[in-house]
């Protein structure tokens, strides 16, 4: 990942800020790429701390430019640098503007306050609170909605800014009004003036890191360097205060080795987890277990949710709930009334016998785990696996050999071809025809599109009563879905 210390001195003048004004004294807040999931939730927490918000986008579109819409919240079209008039008390740049942006740059130029999306939630609310900062290569959506859930079912009142909607109360944002904030750490870059990573930003009272696999290879070197990112937020994690590591992962487990922190490790294979789940027992609906800490049974669990991932998710925010206070028995009924995120193993319909299920899977490991929630989800059931490689990171070629053993627990497999963009390099892209072929060759029937209008004919071919459609993307994917359902309910 490049640092702010590897441009030259010129450009270093050039991302020079001023301050940010104190949290009293700002009125107007303007946010440069307003409809993205993180930048719409903070704009919904500006708004409700009683500032006046406002943004812009390109791609304003449902569902964030609705909820945004509802809110009241303004959403200006395009990026134009009158839409910085009348100049607002502060700018937040979303992590996609590069120093050219029209408004990132006019912001610059004019010397208005500015700040990343991180450094924005930092400065106005995680102050005077306990920061639960939920980090990981996978599965960081999920486990900081099942956090902020049980702490809410357990009358705490946690504020809370997660990627992704809930189903419990459809948000993905709150102030609230207890002393924890809960915060989905991402690995990603923060702004084009502020590289480094989102979750070095938040100063955890405790911290989860749910797995170490490589990824966003668009931003980071290579492998040592996406480690290196999490050494360093490992290393941010202050004494007395907790670090929960997947204990089953040699990689984040390693962790252990560069933080001061109370370190507890959770797992399901591992005999020396301080935190671990026994007596697993995959049901209709979800699973059940026996809840152990430190070797002790402390009760029976139901988690409304399938999948060996999800249950290693669920040991992890057991480890930071039972440290933070929580009782037993608050964990398990908070987990028990735990309906998931949307766009995780969604169910989006059924029509002609088939049902249709969404799932933002975007990396090799990703989709493997998915396909085998969903499989165990839904036994007996034949599963067509379809997927969008959207993301800057899921399109590149270096995961090609990784896609080709992700999908073998599929009955046949639906690739679209990953989007080009302005700026992308052939070279660094994956070849979904050589990603296919591979697939063929461990005896999984699959087939390359050009995109979800060229691949859906097909799809409606081959699919049939009883099947379950897994359509996994971090995009829209051209509404396939509904595009699906349509048509088989017309065939019906």
């Amino acid at each position: 990942m490049k640092k702010l210390t590897d441009f030259p001195d010129a450009h270093l003048r050039m991302f020079a800020r001023p301050p940010a004004p104190a949290r009293e004294a700002l009125r107007t807040v303007h946010l440069i790429g307003i409809c993205g999931t993180g930048m719409g939730s903070l704009a919904g927490l500006l708004q409700q701390a009683g500032y006046c918000v406002r943004g812009s986008d390109e791609a304003a579109y449902p569902p964030m430019s609705t909820r945004l819409a509802e809110m009241g919240i303004e959403v200006l079209q395009g990026f134009d640098a009158a839409h910085l008039q009348p100049p607002p008390d502060l700018v937040v740049v979303g992590n996609a503007c590069g120093p050219m942006h029209p408004e990132a740059a006019y912001a610059r130029e004019q010397g208005l306050p500015q700040l990343s999306l991180p450094e924005a939630l930092a400065h106005f609310f995680l102050q005077g609170r306990r920061a639960l900062v939920v980090a990981g290569t996978h599965g960081k959506t999920t486990t900081s909605g099942m956090l902020v859930h049980t702490l809410r079912a357990a009358g705490l009142e946690p504020g809370f800014l997660v990627g992704g909607v809930m189903v419990n109360g459809n948000i993905s944002y709150d102030r609230g009004a207890g002393p924890h904030f809960v915060v989905e750490g991402d690995e990603y870059d923060s702004a084009y003036f502020d590289k480094q990573p989102k979750f070095m930003h938040y100063g955890p009272a405790g911290a989860i890191i749910t797995s170490v696999e490589f990824d966003h290879a668009d931003i980071y070197d290579g492998w040592e360097d996406y480690r290196e990112a999490f050494r360093n937020f490992a290393g941010s994690v202050e004494a007395g205060n907790l670090l929960a590591l997947y204990g089953d992962d040699p990689e984040t487990r390693d962790l252990a080795r560069f933080t001061r922190a109370d370190v507890q490790f959770y797992g399901i294979e591992g005999g020396d987890d301080d935190i671990s789940a026994q007596d697993i027992r995959p049901v209709s609906g979800g699973q059940h277990f026996t809840l152990y800490a430190h070797g002790a049974a402390l009760g029976e669990v139901f988690l409304p949710m399938s999948g060996r991932h999800n249950l290693r998710n669920a040991l992890g925010v057991c480890a930071v709930l039972l440290h933070e206070g929580v009782a037993p028995e608050a964990i398990i009924e908070g987990f028990a009334s735990f309906k998931g995120l949307k766009r995780r193993q969604e169910v989006r319909g059924e029509a002609g016998g088939v049902l249709v299920v969404d799932d933002f899977a975007h990396h090799p490991t990703a989709v493997r785990e998915t396909i085998s929630a969903v499989a165990e989800r839904w036994p007996g059931r034949r599963l067509v696996a379809v997927f969008e490689p959207r993301s800057n990171s899921s399109r590149r070629k270096v995961f090609e050999d990784a896609y080709s053993e992700a999908f073998r627990q599929a009955a046949a497999v639906f690739i679209s071809a990953p989007p080009l963009r302005h700026n992308d390099q052939a070279e660094q892209l994956l070849d979904e025809q050589t990603v296919v072929e591979r697939i063929r060759g461990a005896g999984v029937p699959a087939s390359a599109h050009a995109d979800a209008a060229a691949l859906l004919p097909h799809l409606l071919e081959q699919a049939r009563p009883g099947d379950v459609v897994l359509i996994m993307s971090n995009g829209g994917f051209d509404g396939i879905h509904e595009k699906l359902l349509a048509a088989l309910r017309s065939a019906a």
